[in-house]
């Protein structure tokens, strides 16, 4: 391995990867696949470390089967989640002696999870390795009641939230690779100077300033002020490192802001599921027909290139939102699973068929999951898919008070599947941008405490999508898009509101792998209520002697 060759070259005896850039963004560049680059594992989430004699990687139970097929030779798996698996600071003071040199490339890792390595690695040597107007005053008047001079933004979807600016540096992601400097007096954008076109200045006025991507580090170093430069615990080593004066470390305020979605933001949410449901019906029907009636084979692969090509013949389509995830039988149990054209498994209809797919639009982001079968299910497949949608149904339903976090009420989506001694190993729900990221904070569904930090506010998205996994079987997941809104309740405990959901995504969930049984009346109602919703708002924008029209006939009815 060529990176033992530098270790030994610098004298370090273990360097960390992870998998994030220097905007700790969710989906990367190319360029910035350093951990799937050293270790073969494409998952988007996991750490790889590596010694001068050992490699191993850390990732979640999202990824156990995926990163067991792909990492190489001699890759040690480090299951995070189980009780036997040592954190990443635990294994590395086993394995190195007293006094080792850890190295980690400081633009890659936050100051959190810096401070966290020299609290955890106390007995060895933290090297850090140079890697070779409305929204404004808002901003402002934070930096003011905080006695801060100033505050760095760094993560590319904020920084995009925050001019109304978007890009196309990062596949699936409008971003652009920028950083930001907001003061009192100034409003300053780093940005490469060749991205910044007359549209865009005329777009900014003269509120914002442009600076080449990298002069913030030289602009910090000279800074000299008697109060703080706010930051958030997501910020780069780098950045923090640059300015030598007082810094104050907190959860970004922007990301709070971003997540509190405008009325014209929220109808965007509306529009676009609606549009996007078309493609969704199209394909499935399309799809059903080539595999059942026609016989036809068709890859996992194909069937995604199709569901995209649906998807561009929509007004607004601007890009998918993310790899679609198209996978047959087995395939559907590697909860991230991504078909390749060459590699991937035919479709087979006698088996289960999950999709979780997404699109960007110009009015907002969408993220669908459907699980379906083109045959006859088994008792099996429907007693769990019937527990994954009893899951779902009672996280769209629930009515709780203005703040509840999403750690509280994840156990809603999993008691159905608790009861049969079942479980899932992701999140129940995350935010989701407006045009922008598909998965964004801070809110979120899920058993992880971080997701007991910010409760859930009106006007926020949140996905509902609980699933089971069964290796070598299949896999079941239903994933809708939500609204948070304010209802009406018969009392107001304590004066404070009350807030339930409003679901936007309206392609018809299928009933054949429904044991009715399993259901409550209330159950059966919302399942009926929810088809005939999909039904009302899709059927308007099919023509009438299309095969998706009576597919959607077929496939809203009650049970």
């Amino acid at each position: 391995m060529q990176l033992r060759k530098i270790l030994k070259e610098t004298k370090l005896h273990a360097f960390i990867v992870p998998t994030e850039d220097a905007h700790q963004s969710e989906y990367l560049c190319d360029a910035d696949k350093r951990r799937q680059f050293i270790s073969g594992f494409s998952g988007s989430a996991g750490t790889a470390i590596v010694t001068l004699d050992k490699q191993a990687l850390w990732t979640d139970g999202r990824y156990y089967l995926q990163a067991s097929q792909q990492l190489g030779e001699g890759w040690i798996l480090q299951k995070q989640g189980l009780k036997e698996t040592p954190s990443q600071e635990e294994w590395l003071n086993q394995v190195l002696e007293p006094g080792s040199r850890v190295g980690i490339d400081p633009l890659l890792h936050t100051l959190k999870a810096y401070e966290d390595l020299v609290k955890n690695l106390k007995n060895h040597e933290i090297v850090l390795v140079e890697n070779l107007v409305d929204k404004l005053a808002k901003l402002r008047l934070k930096l003011k009641e905080k006695n801060c001079w100033g505050v760095i933004v760094s993560a590319l979807d904020e920084i995009c939230w925050l001019y109304n600016l978007r890009g196309s540096d990062i596949m699936f992601n409008p971003v652009f690779f920028a950083y930001s400097l907001i003061t009192q007096e100034q409003a300053i954008l780093y940005v490469e100077p060749e991205q910044v076109t007359d549209k865009v200045r005329a777009h900014v006025g003269k509120h914002v300033v442009f600076k080449g991507y990298n002069q913030i580090f030289e602009d910090l170093k000279q800074a000299k002020h008697e109060t703080s430069l706010l930051i958030d615990n997501r910020c780069n080593v780098a950045l923090a490192k640059a300015y030598t004066g007082s810094i104050e470390n907190q959860p970004s305020l922007v990301q709070y802001f971003k997540a509190i979605k405008n009325e014209t933001e929220l109808q965007g949410f509306r529009n676009c599921h609606q549009r996007d449901a078309v493609a969704l019906v199209r394909y499935f029907c399309w799809l059903e027909n080539e595999l059942v009636v026609k016989k036809t084979k068709i890859t996992e692969a194909e069937a995604a290139d199709r569901l995209e090509a649906f998807r561009k013949e929509l007004d607004l389509f601007v890009g998918l939102s993310f790899d679609t995830i198209s996978s047959t039988g087995a395939n559907g149990s590697i909860i991230h699973y991504k078909p390749e054209h060459g590699t991937c498994a035919v479709i087979d209809p006698t088996k289960i068929y999950l999709c979780d797919s997404g699109a960007q639009f110009y009015d907002g982001t969408t993220d669908t999951t459907r699980t379906m079968h083109f045959g006859t299910p088994t008792e099996r497949e429907k007693d769990a898919y019937t527990r994954v949608l009893k899951g779902h149904i009672q996280i769209d339903q629930l009515v709780f008070p203005a703040g509840t976090t999403g750690y509280v009420i994840d156990c809603l989506a999993r008691t159905a599947l608790w009861q049969a001694g079942l479980d899932f190993r992701h999140g129940t729900g995350h935010g989701v941008g407006s045009f922008l990221n598909v998965h964004e904070g801070p809110q979120g569904i899920g058993f992880r405490i971080t997701q007991n930090v910010f409760g859930l506010e009106e006007g926020m998205t949140i996905t509902d999508e609980p699933g089971y996994y069964e290796d070598g079987a299949f896999g079941i997941r239903i994933e809708n898009i939500l609204l948070v809104k304010k209802v009406s309740t018969p009392n107001r405990f304590g004066n404070q509101d009350y807030l339930g959901f409003e679901h936007v995504t309206c392609a018809p969930i299928q009933t054949k792998l429904v044991d009715k049984s399993l259901l409550t009346p209330t159950e059966i109602k919302w399942l009926n209520d929810y088809n005939k919703f999909c039904f009302e708002r899709v059927s308007p924008l099919l023509k009438k002697d299309e095969p998706a029209y009576q597919w959607l006939v077929k496939e809203t009815q009650s049970i």
